[in-house]
């Protein structure tokens, strides 16, 4: 097999048959020997045989034993003596969390998976994911977060720091040809809707907002169509194939012949196990997070409020 040929984390999750987080957490455990080329990570043909190889070996061992027999974790990457870590969730701000992350730190070697808010604290409740990101709002007290973190982390010692704060609404038609201006124009009969996926703060959002204002599901055209970012929600709506759709605001910054109804602040919060062997880290973390360099590069992005970036919301 050539040494030449290489997979992305997408090939390898289709070729073993499982999710990409999966993956993440097979590399972070250094299982499965990756490196980076810019913001994607690769497995050599050659690493993923001998990994095949490795299981192969382990489970007939393991079945000539016993079946009930339980394989230690491989210590990550300790030939490297680098530790990934996951960082899970779609915002673009994160990808710059990453990259000042790398820089300040020796030994560690950021991660990012893309997945949505529930979908994140899910992840790291199996413990496939570091640092989850998530904006998920409780309908009934108008809060972020924390009723979502506290139920899905039982048993969990964990700290919630905020990254940014940004506006989340409707996006429409440029000059908003059907008058859209709120959350119940979504009853109009007619209005073609286009969702986020299952999972997603943009569909937890929207979820609890039909809720609350009385609209059912089933009223609404197009709300079992999803696409899995805010960038495909405004190309559908530009393009004329959906009236309206939730999204940010930065996002329809972006998109031509489409406008943005702003209806609620919402507060994107980061979460992190608290465990002594990721104290390091996290001090890293924070001082990133209140570092002026990485404000800066924050504030160059249109709609994010960094009046509460980098301050302890809740510690466990």
């Amino acid at each position: 097999m050539s040494e030449e040929m290489s997979y992305t984390t997408e090939e390898i999750a289709k070729i073993l048959k499982v999710s990409k987080l999966t993956v993440y957490d097979l590399i972070k455990k250094g299982d499965l020997r990756s490196y980076r080329v810019g913001k994607q990570m690769r497995v050599d043909a050659s690493d993923l045989e001998a990994y095949k190889q490795r299981s192969r070996s382990n489970s007939a061992h393991v079945s000539q034993e016993s079946p009930a027999t339980l394989l230690p974790a491989s210590p990550a990457n300790p030939a490297q003596g680098t530790r990934h870590i996951v960082i899970t969730g779609q915002d673009m701000s994160l990808d710059l969390l990453a990259k000042h992350l790398e820089r300040r730190t020796t030994g560690i070697r950021p991660l990012r998976s893309y997945a949505g808010s529930l979908d994140s604290l899910i992840s790291m409740y199996q413990g496939h994911s570091d640092i989850v990101s998530t904006h998920l709002l409780d309908g009934d007290t108008g809060e972020y977060n924390l009723s979502y973190i506290r139920k899905l982390l039982v048993g969990f010692s964990y700290r919630v720091v905020n990254l940014l704060s940004r506006r989340a609404g409707l996006y429409i038609h440029k000059d908003n040809p059907l008058r859209i201006n709120d959350w119940s124009d979504l009853n109009r009969p007619g209005l073609r809707f286009i969702n986020r996926e299952r999972g997603s703060g943009a569909r937890v959002l929207l979820d609890e907002q039909l809720r609350l204002h009385g609209i059912k599901t089933d009223h609404l055209i197009g709300y079992d169509t999803e696409v899995t970012n805010h960038l495909g929600v405004a190309a559908k709506v530009a393009s004329g194939q959906a009236d309206v759709g939730v999204g940010i605001e930065n996002v329809a910054t972006m998109v031509e012949n489409i406008a943005f109804i702003p209806l609620i602040q919402e507060r994107y919060d980061l979460v992190m196990i608290k465990k002594a062997e990721n104290q390091a880290w996290i001090d890293k973390l924070m001082l990133v997070l209140q570092s002026e360099d990485f404000k800066q590069e924050l504030r160059a992005i249109s709609g994010y409020d960094l009046s509460l970036t980098g301050q302890l919301l809740y510690e466990t």
